[in-house]
């Protein structure tokens, strides 16, 4: 099990307490907020960004968080072969793990990987490398 420490809105000393407790785990859904955070925290945090990221900030997010453990959730195949570029040309010590979404309830409007009702292949080749 693991606990993901959402921090939006949340000052660099309050997560640096949860840090000193132990809590290595941290999420933001906002990629500046998300920059600036990792740049003042140690580099050992595991930062998740959640919610939805749009293809124009995936580069300066994997660029600048070098300890940026995933990505939840990645909607679409563009979206994940622009991640996966970006991350093989960036200086990183780990593979950068992705989530995707899943339309499991077949809404037209919800952005998703899969939607059953289009028989959208769910898997795609990645590499499993980092260069």
């Amino acid at each position: 099990m693991r606990l993901v420490a959402v921090s939006k809105y949340i000052p660099v000393e309050d997560i640096q307490i949860a840090y000193n407790s132990g809590q290595r785990h941290f999420g933001e859904n906002y990629v500046q907020e998300l920059i600036a955070k990792s740049q003042q925290l140690p580099e050992d945090i595991k930062w998740h960004f959640i919610g939805a990221l749009q293809r124009n900030k995936c580069k300066i997010l994997v660029e600048n968080v070098k300890n940026l453990w995933c990505i939840e959730t990645v909607d679409s195949e563009k979206k994940a072969r622009l991640l996966e570029n970006v991350a093989a040309g960036a200086t990183r010590d780990n593979l950068l793990k992705v989530f995707i979404q899943i339309n499991t309830s077949g809404e037209e409007r919800v952005a998703s990987l899969y939607n059953a009702n289009r028989q959208k292949r769910l898997a795609f080749p990645l590499k499993t490398q980092s260069t």
